[in-house]
């Protein structure tokens, strides 16, 4: 029979040398699990002796206690009767009036404002930070403020079809839910709530690596067609990764991998660091890739940020990783976090392997002052315009409004992504707050495209923007192919 505890028995294991918490009713002894925790074990011992599960349970997918710890850590159950009856609530998050109606919400700013004062303080800074001084978050949106609309006249567009394909994928809008992690912090329902709401639109979701949902959770309820993809993080320990492959090869309607290069290590984001996200709760040890076997965080703290990136593997190549996914998964591969035309265009010499790229600066996240996608777009057609024809262009970073997507279409990028945004509509609405984000940017893209002359995504094209002013801000040096055997001179 299990033994069951008293909290305050509990609370006297409170230091390295007994370390136990409070999960789900159960009384854990992870004490062993100190020195090998992935954020390191003052993170785990800010919560000893209390019941973790308020701080644990939405970043943590089904499986990771299993995985981490062995059998004879449970020690049995808590007497509920013995816990403290209320808590102080840890941060306010109450609407005055209650939250408006979301069909009153008529922007994606608004539905941020919105979520943001529905999650917690920790779960906003986790959401919100970039790297540094924010710069490259910033430039990510106001770079699209910097391209004109040129409108067409007396063409017929009482029709518009904004289907497209991507990677070879028949999807409803050219516009796709990028790789964000841990959806849980902003609502119980997480990716599958995202991707519910996905399935209205028939748009694309590329599934984090560090999901607070299992792969398999999320994609349960695909409806027929829905496309998913797969966010790969390599790890130092590569059998890790390849374990996590070999689910993903299982999944019928995970079409590609999505290997993401943009973020070897974590950038400094201030905001997550300063909330302490990490130092209030227990770290993200995702059952969906394991991290035991890589060195802790020196210090433990630094926020989820970092916490994610344990184990993270900091030394990928052209030469070494793509022949090593090659054996693990026959699944097109798509590179993410492409910011110069060089890569854009090595990228290109690995075709058939390598399907697509994205070009993004990791939100901002990463290296801050990176340039934004869209002047990397702009670098592609000056330097290595056959790249478009080698390969899927993706873009993400920035995306507020249908006609920031529209740009980007007519640039030449086969679709957009969103990240915070789905994250922010979850926070404010559930699904319904996903599928109203997902109406704006629809209706205001149909919209545009109208007004531009265009009745599909494909007739779209560089004859309907003026980017001269962005052009200005373009790297105009050495086109940097000397090595690969090509030159392309500057035309502009």
């Amino acid at each position: 029979m299990s033994q069951i505890f008293d909290a305050a028995e509990v609370r006297k294991h409170n230091d390295e040398s007994s370390c136990w918490v409070i999960l789900y009713g159960s009384v854990y002894d992870v004490t062993d699990f100190l020195p090998n925790h992935p954020g390191g074990r003052k993170i785990i011992l800010r919560l000893a002796g209390q019941n973790a599960t308020e701080e644990y349970d939405p970043v943590h997918p089904p499986g990771t206690l299993e995985e981490y710890l062995k059998p004879e850590a449970k020690l049995g159950t808590i007497d509920p009767d013995t816990l403290p009856k209320e808590e102080a609530p840890k941060e306010e998050k109450h609407l005055d009036n209650g939250p408006p109606p979301l069909d009153s919400l008529l922007n994606l700013d608004e539905i941020e404002q919105l979520g943001s004062k529905q999650i917690s303080r920790k779960a906003w800074a986790y959401y919100y930070s970039g790297g540094d001084d924010l710069v490259s978050k910033r430039l990510n949106n106001e770079a699209y403020r910097s391209i004109l609309l040129r409108p067409r006249i007396f063409i017929d567009c009482e029709q518009c079809n904004t289907e497209t394909t991507i990677i070879g994928c028949k999807v409803g809008l050219p516009i796709y839910v990028s790789p964000a992690a841990m959806a849980r912090l902003a609502h119980p329902t997480g990716e599958a709530g995202i991707a519910k709401a996905c399935s209205r639109f028939g748009a694309l979701q590329m599934i984090s690596n560090n999901a607070s949902m299992a792969p398999e959770q999320i994609t349960s309820d695909a409806q027929p067609g829905q496309i998913f993809a797969w966010q790969l993080y390599a790890q130092i320990d590569r059998k890790k990764s390849e374990d996590m492959l070999a689910r993903i090869n299982k999944i019928p309607s995970i079409k590609f991998v999505v290997l993401t290069l943009d973020a070897p290590v974590p950038g400094k984001r201030e905001e997550d660091e300063r909330s302490k996200n990490v130092a209030s709760g227990l770290p993200i040890i995702s059952a969906v890739q394991s991290r035991s076997a890589s060195k802790p965080t020196e210090g433990g703290g630094g926020g989820i940020g970092k916490s994610l990136f344990a184990g993270t593997s900091p030394n990928l190549t052209w030469k070494n990783t793509l022949p090593w996914l090659a054996q693990h998964t026959k699944l097109p591969l798509v590179l993410k976090g492409i910011q110069t035309h060089e890569d854009a265009y090595l990228a290109s010499l690995h075709t058939p392997q390598v399907k697509g790229i994205i070009l993004s600066n990791h939100g901002g996240r990463a290296l801050d002052t990176a340039p934004p996608a869209i002047h990397t777009l702009l670098e592609i057609h000056k330097y290595c315009p056959s790249v478009f024809q080698n390969l899927d262009v993706l873009v993400d970073g920035g995306i507020k409004r249908g006609t920031d997507v529209v740009k980007a279409l007519c640039l030449g990028a086969k679709g957009v992504g969103i990240g915070r945004a789905p994250l922010w509509g979850l926070a404010a609405g559930g699904v319904e707050g996903v599928e109203r984000t997902f109406e704006i940017l629809s209706e205001e893209l149909k919209t545009a495209m109208r007004l531009l002359g265009a009745s599909r995504v494909a007739d779209l094209n560089m004859q309907h923007i003026n980017a001269r002013a962005l052009e200005r801000q373009i790297y105009d040096g050495p086109a940097g192919f000397e090595k690969v055997g090509m030159w392309v001179s500057s035309k502009l």
